[in-house]
């Protein structure tokens, strides 16, 4: 995680900047930017943003552009759905790519850091929805805890791959020194979420935009 601009080919900047415009577009159109005007949806989304932005902030690393710390996506797409998820992300990620100066940097941070665990945890979401009961038990330990690992391993699997693609670091030294550092990550991201979101869905549903009292409490 948190790459930097030596670790990206000069050839593959024009390529990356269009994916992440691509990424841009699609919040633009997709996002439903009616929840903002209210207020209290509005400081819900900035507090969020903020907070997540401590958790980045907060990171170890064994060289440049490996390092590791909480990401907060799943909780980010269970709160707010995964448009306005992602815009968190690159709001988060614009803050720490000014801090550090890694300008060339951000397209590949937001496509691996934001884009992937994104997807993976409205992934997961979609498909427990479908096949699995609507009950408290499932969505906590399923989204909340599940989900929250699945994406952070996605995360570690795809910096792997590019950072090995891109010649940065080779293929074996990742493998022994680097990956295996995301299992200990997946457990406190899932056991981290879990517990943020079990509190929000008892105190603060209406914070939850995945989460409805009546399909996942009444009648149960």
């Amino acid at each position: 995680m948190d790459l930097t601009s030596a670790n990206i080919p000069p050839a593959w900047h024009l390529a990356l900047w269009l994916l992440a415009g691509g990424v841009f577009l699609g919040i633009w159109r997709r996002a439903a930017w009616r929840m903002l005007a209210d207020r209290a949806n509005l400081n819900v989304f900035a507090a969020a943003a903020v907070a997540v932005l401590g958790l980045w902030l907060i990171k170890a690393g064994i060289k440049p552009g490996l390092n590791f710390h909480l990401l907060g996506a799943s909780a980010l797409t269970l709160m707010f759905r995964p448009w306005f998820a992602l815009l968190a992300l690159a709001l988060v990620l614009a803050a720490v790519t000014a801090q550090s100066g890694e300008f060339n940097a951000y397209p590949a941070n937001l496509l691996i850091m934001g884009v992937a665990p994104v997807a993976v945890s409205w992934a997961l979401y979609r498909l427990a929805d479908r096949r699995l009961p609507n009950h408290l038990f499932v969505y906590i330990f399923v989204n909340a805890f599940f989900g929250p690992a699945l994406a952070v391993s996605a995360v570690g699997l795809a910096s792997t791959g590019f950072v090995a693609a891109a010649g940065a670091y080779s293929l074996d030294y990742l493998l022994a020194d680097y990956l295996p550092f995301y299992l200990l990550i997946a457990w406190s991201e899932a056991f981290a979420t879990g517990m943020v979101m079990t509190i929000l869905v008892v105190y603060r549903p209406e914070w939850v935009a995945t989460f409805d009292d009546r399909r996942y409490l009444h009648g149960k």
